[in-house]
């Protein structure tokens, strides 16, 4: 694994980290809240999983 691969996982979950995070604080109802959460969690690990199959 080198060391650009796993750079690119760190930016990758920071990035959902922080939209997380952002989401969190957004002015809309839980249930709305929610569904954006998995969504965000979903591209997140999908990306991971590119990252990762490239090995």
């Amino acid at each position: 694994m080198g060391s650009s691969a796993l750079i690119s996982i760190l930016i990758t979950f920071l990035v959902v980290v922080l939209v997380l995070y952002l989401v969190a604080r957004l002015p809309i109802d839980g249930r709305a809240k929610q569904i954006v959460q998995i969504i965000v969690i979903i591209i997140g690990i999908i990306s991971l999983l590119k990252y990762l199959a490239v090995f």
